[in-house]
């Protein structure tokens, strides 16, 4: 008498993070992963055949602010196009944030990037205001969407921990209603010293209430902003390496290589994780310059040959920081390929996986993603063939599994020659 399962894949090309792409069924059950074979016999309550398409890991959002998502052109437009209009713009928006108008916005980003494979986010929530309204409310979404996504919360202070006389005790508050993550943004302080101050009681904090550490860091062209060797430096006093990001760092593409080098050195020590937001840091960053004109970018492709774990963000979809974005991680691994000159075939690979099992290393999920048997089965199916063939199309996800359960799919478009 064969197996019965809730749910059986069949005929996919299942897509491993150090092995050759081979066929197979896969089984779920009980929202697992029961086997994974060339070949089941087995009857199930769903079958669907895949015909060949890519099963992948979802893909992973390191790096996101669902607060301020679809809030583009409200109260005006970023006419400048620079990181501090948008900061000026949301500290005016923010004022009229309320718990309901977040966890809107929150939850349609969130279901336009499952529908598009994204199982797993990280997303940072504004807490310079004193009512904290959307760390609050991204806490309850959290919950909200538990069953079909993971979501992480940054306690994120946008205007600095020392930028206000509230500020310091106001994200130790927000560690103590349960935000994930601590998060800072040490070059936007007052002062340098400011800065440094705040990296420091980033890492107590973390400590003290058991935490990860997310940090803005030098996300600026300036190449005398330089608070990833503070990370750095606390990282490797602390032992706390792999459960601490640094995001952005964009003005590390600006060092002169002496310093550069002797940087990455001290990173190779700490094994700490870096965020890469191409799609905004090609558009933000440069804008002071005139000709040659810098990508803005940190230095995605040393930091991956000296093995540091990179992963990839959208950083924003639709706001004042940036007016674009759908929440498709495979535009981001597209732009990324793109601006940090990543065309060689296994270049174009380690892209695919900054979206994917990179993200899951960032977000501290190791053991929960991945399709292996005894795992949550949490999978999504590609209209690819491979790595390559996913990014160069941005191919369509054509089903997304989530817990076990068909979270969504997408019938394929049909275009036809008509001369």
């Amino acid at each position: 008498m064969s197996a019965s399962y809730p749910l059986l894949l069949r005929n996919g090309r299942l897509l491993q993070l150090d092995a050759p792409i081979e066929t197979v069924d896969i089984a779920i059950d009980g929202g697992k992963i029961a086997a994974i074979a060339p070949r089941i016999e087995a009857t199930a309550q769903l079958e669907l055949d895949l015909n060949q398409k890519l099963v992948s890991p979802p893909f992973v959002e390191s790096h996101v602010h669902l607060d301020s998502a679809l809030t583009a052109g409200q109260p005006r437009w970023n006419q400048s196009g620079t990181l501090f209009e948008g900061i000026e713009i949301w500290r005016e928006r923010k004022q009229d944030l309320s718990l309901d108008d977040v966890k809107q916005r929150a939850i349609e980003t969130l279901k336009q990037q499952a529908m598009q494979g994204v199982l797993y986010v990280r997303s940072h929530a504004d807490v310079s205001e004193a009512n904290l309204v959307a760390l609050q409310a991204l806490l309850e979404v959290r919950e909200e969407v538990k069953d079909w996504m993971t979501l992480q919360v940054v306690a994120f202070p946008q205007d600095g921990i020392y930028g206000g006389p509230q500020n310091e005790a106001l994200i130790e508050k927000a560690l103590k209603l349960g935000a994930d993550v601590v998060g800072g943004i040490p070059h936007y302080e007052l002062t340098r010293e400011d800065g440094v101050r705040s990296v420091e009681r980033i890492f107590q904090l973390a400590q003290q209430y058991d935490r990860l550490i997310d940090i803005h860091c030098d996300e600026i062209d300036d190449d005398n902003s330089r608070f990833l060797e503070v990370v750095a430096a606390c990282a490797i006093r602390s032992e706390m390496g792999s459960r601490v990001t640094a995001s952005h760092t964009t003005a590390f593409g600006s060092y002169n290589n002496a310093y550069a080098y002797k940087l990455l050195g001290f990173l190779r020590r700490t094994q700490i994780n870096f965020v890469v937001n191409p799609l905004i840091n090609i558009t933000l960053q440069g804008r002071t310059d005139t000709y040659p004109k810098r990508r803005g970018l940190t230095r995605v492709k040393e930091l991956w040959q000296q093995g540091m774990n990179v992963s990839l963000g959208h950083d924003c979809v639709q706001d004042c920081w940036y007016s674009l974005g759908t929440g498709n991680m495979l535009d981001v691994a597209f732009m990324l390929v793109h601006v940090a000159q990543m065309t060689g075939m296994t270049e174009i690979d380690a892209c695919y996986n900054m979206a994917t099992w990179h993200g899951a290393t960032t977000l501290n999920l190791q053991d929960q993603y991945g399709i292996e048997v005894g795992k949550p089965a949490n999978l999504i199916v590609l209209d690819a063939n491979d790595r390559y063939d996913a990014i160069r199309r941005r191919a369509m996800v054509r089903y997304v599994i989530s817990q076990g359960q068909l979270l969504a799919s997408t019938e394929l478009p049909v275009m036809e020659w008509r001369r």
